[in-house]
C-alpha cells in the first residue's frame, strides 16, 4: 500500500529520575499522548500547571482515525493557541447528503449563521491533528513529554498515585497527586485498577479504508443506505487533507477481518464504489466494531481522571468520540490547576463527573440510536428504517427520523452543581451551563472574535448603556472584581464607543450579534468559566450575587467567601 503520511519519530531520552535514588514527585501525570492526552498537556501548559507526559509509542497514529472535528473541538483549540493551523491544514465541510439506493433522498447544511470564527466541522486526519498539538507543546515548552515510557503499575495511596514505568533502559518509579489516563479505548491503565467499561458492543463490523486519489467528488459527507455498489449493506466517503478519501463500508457480523482487509479485496470493494475509470492507491485500512460503552464514574480514588476513550467509547458515525474527549479535558484541566494551586477546594473535582458523565451518556444515546438506524437487527426494524428512507425523499418529517450519524455537538451543562440558576427572564439559550457563543468584534487593538477574549480564566461580559456609558456603581464593581483574589476579567460590549476609565476592556459589539445572542439589554452580567461555559448571568450587575456565583463555581462553601472575595 502507498503511504500518504510518513510519520515522524520522536527520541527516546534518559530522565534525571532514572537514576535518582528517591521516588521524583510531580503534581499531575498525564499517560498516553493521542489527541485527547496532548489536549491535556496543551491545556495544563497553558494553565501553568506542572505535568508529565507518558507515551508508551514513539510516533503518532497510523492512519487518518478520528478526522471530522468540531467547531467547539476547534475553539478549544483555539484557546489552546493552535486552532488557525489546524483549519488551515483541514477540510472544511458543511453540506451532507444522504442516499437511498441510487437515489439521493436529501441534504443537509449544518454552517452555523454568520458571524462565527470557525465552521462546523473539519475533516483532517488524527496523525496531523497528533503532530500540530506535539509541535505546539514543544514551542511552549513546559511540558515533560516522555516518549517509550509505559505504565505498567499504579498504586493509590493516600499521599497521592505511584506509578512504575518501563523504559528501554529498564523500569522506574514516579510519584503525583493527579494522574489522568487517555490511554486509549483498551485502557491498560483501567486494567491495572480492575476496573471496567459497561454498554452494549453491536454485532456488525465496518471496513475502514484511506484512499489517494485525484478526483473531482464534491467536498461534502456522502452516505449511502443500500447502494448499488455495496447491496443491503450501508457506505460512507468524506474527503480529508492531501487527496486522502475516507470510505467506510459495512461489513455484517459474520465476516473474517483478516479476510476484509487483504488489499485486494479491499481494492475490489473500492473499484465498485467508484468506478473502474478512477485511479486511486490504497493508503490505510483497519476493520473495527460499534461499541457504545462507559465506565461507572471517570474519576476513582480522588486522585485518578479517565478522559476520552479510556473512559467511553462511541461509535464513530457522529464523531463524537475524539470531540467528546477533547471536551472532557476543557472541563477538568481548569479546576485541576486551581486546586493545585491552593485556590479552590478538592471537591471542585467532583464536578467532572457531575458534569462529563451526563455529557458522554448523551453522546452515547445518540450514537447507539444512530447504529440502530444504520445496522438495523430485525426485519421488523429494517422495514421501518426502509420506509423511513423512501418517505424522506418527499417528506419533511420523515428526514427527522433518518438517522446517520448525530454530529458532535457541545455540551450544556444544564445541571451542574457549578451554576447559579436565572432568577430574571433572558430571551438567550445562553443560560448557566450553556458554551459561550462567538462573535465579530472589535478592541483597542483592531478586529477580533468574542471567544478570543475569554478562556483560561474567569470572565465577565457587561453590556453597557448606549454610546458604552457605564455608570459608575458599575465601574466600581468591575474594578473589585478585576482585583479578588481571584481575579474577574471583564470585557464591556458597546455598540458605537469602547467606554471610558475601564482600562482599555471595552469591546465593539460590530454586528450587533454579541448583543443578540446573549440577550443583552444594558446592565446584563455574564460570568464565564475559563473553558468558556456560562455559570451566572444577571439583569443588573451587583457585586455579592456574583461573588456567591464564583464561590459556586468554585465548588466552595460560603464559609469560604473571603478567599476569593
Amino acid at each position: 500500500m502507498a503511504r500518504a503520511h510518513e510519520r515522524p519519530v520522536y527520541a527516546y531520552r534518559r530522565v534525571a529520575e532514572q537514576d535518582a535514588t528517591r521516588v521524583a514527585y510531580h503534581p499531575v501525570v498525564i499517560v498516553g499522548a493521542g489527541p485527547v492526552g496532548l489536549a491535556a498537556a496543551l491545556d495544563c501548559a497553558v494553565h501553568g500547571l506542572p505535568h508529565v507526559l507518558l507515551e508508551a509509542e514513539d510516533t503518532v497514529c497510523e492512519g487518518s482515525k478520528a478526522i471530522c472535528f468540531a467547531k467547539r473541538s476547534l475553539e478549544i483549540f483555539d484557546r489552546l493557541g493552535c486552532g488557525e493551523r489546524l483549519v488551515n491544514k483541514g477540510i472544511v465541510w458543511n453540506l451532507g447528503r444522504v442516499f437511498f439506493g441510487e437515489r439521493q433522498i436529501y441534504a443537509f447544511n449544518l454552517a452555523p449563521e454568520a458571524g462565527y470564527q470557525r465552521p462546523a466541522f473539519i475533516n483532517l486526519q488524527q496523525y496531523y491533528l497528533e503532530e500540530y498539538l506535539i509541535e505546539r507543546l514543544y514551542e511552549l515548552g513546559s511540558t515533560d513529554l516522555r516518549w517509550r515510557n509505559t505504565v505498567t503499575e499504579v498504586e493509590l495511596c493516600a499521599e497521592g498515585v505511584g506509578l512504575t514505568v518501563a523504559t528501554p533502559d529498564g523500569p522506574y518509579r514516579m510519584r503525583c497527586d493527579y494522574l489522568i489516563v487517555a490511554d486509549g479505548a483498551r485502557s491498560p491503565i483501567r486494567h491495572l485498577l480492575g476496573l471496567s467499561c459497561r454498554g452494549q458492543v453491536f454485532q456488525d463490523r465496518f471496513l475502514i479504508a484511506d484512499v489517494v486519489m485525484q478526483a473531482d467528488f464534491p467536498t461534502e459527507r456522502w452516505f449511502w443506505f443500500k447502494p448499488p455498489f455495496h447491496s443491503g449493506q450501508s457506505a460512507l466517503l468524506h474527503r480529508q487533507a492531501d487527496n486522502v478519501w475516507r470510505i467506510d463500508f459495512q461489513l455484517g457480523w459474520n465476516v473474517d477481518p483478516d479476510e476484509e482487509r487483504r488489499p485486494e479485496r479491499v481494492m475490489a470493494r473500492i473499484k465498485a464504489m467508484l468506478g473502474e475509470q478512477i485511479r486511486f492507491d490504497l493508503d490505510w485500512v483497519s476493520v473495527y466494531t460499534f461499541q457504545c460503552r462507559r465506565m461507572e464514574r471517570f474519576q476513582h480514588a480522588g486522585r485518578v481522571f479517565f478522559v476520552g476513550d479510556a473512559a467511553h467509547q462511541v461509535s464513530p458515525f457522529g464523531a463524537r468520540g475524539a470531540n467528546g474527549g477533547i471536551q472532557d479535558v476543557d472541563n477538568l484541566i481548569w479546576k485541576l490547576a486551581l486546586v493545585v494551586a491552593g485556590k479552590a477546594p478538592a471537591a471542585l473535582l467532583e464536578s467532572y463527573d457531575a458534569e462529563r458523565i451526563p455529557a458522554a451518556d448523551e453522546n452515547i444515546l445518540n450514537s447507539t440510536r444512530s447504529t440502530d438506524f444504520i445496522t438495523p437487527k430485525s426485519e421488523a426494524s429494517r422495514a421501518f428504517r426502509d420506509a423511513t428512507l423512501m418517505l424522506a425523499e418527499h417528506y419533511p418529517f420523515a428526514r427527522r427520523l433518518v438517522n446517520s450519524g448525530r454530529l458532535s455537538v457541545p455540551a450544556m451543562l444544564r445541571g451542574s452543581p457549578l451554576n447559579t440558576p436565572d432568577t430574571e427572564a433572558f430571551d438567550s439559550a445562553l443560560g448557566p451551563g450553556a458554551p459561550c457563543a462567538d462573535a465579530p468584534i472589535q478592541t483597542a487593538t483592531g478586529e477580533d472574535w468574542l471567544l478570543r477574549q475569554l478562556g483560561n480564566r474567569f470572565t465577565g461580559i457587561y453590556f453597557a448603556a448606549a454610546h458604552g456609558r457605564v455608570a459608575a456603581r458599575s465601574v466600581e464593581i468591575i474594578r473589585a472584581l478585576a482585583g479578588g483574589a481571584v481575579p474577574v476579567t471583564v470585557r464591556v460590549v458597546g455598540e458605537r464607543s469602547l467606554g471610558k476609565g475601564l482600562d482599555g476592556c471595552g469591546i465593539l459589539d460590530v454586528a450587533g450579534l454579541v448583543r443578540r445572542r446573549y440577550g443583552g439589554s444594558p446592565g446584563t452580567f455574564y460570568l464565564i468559566r475559563p473553558d468558556q461555559h456560562v455559570c451566572a448571568r444577571w439583569r443588573r450587575l451587583e457585586l455579592e450575587p456574583v461573588r456567591h456565583a464564583l464561590h459556586r463555581a468554585f465548588g466552595q462553601t460560603q464559609r469560604h467567601s473571603e478567599q476569593i472575595a
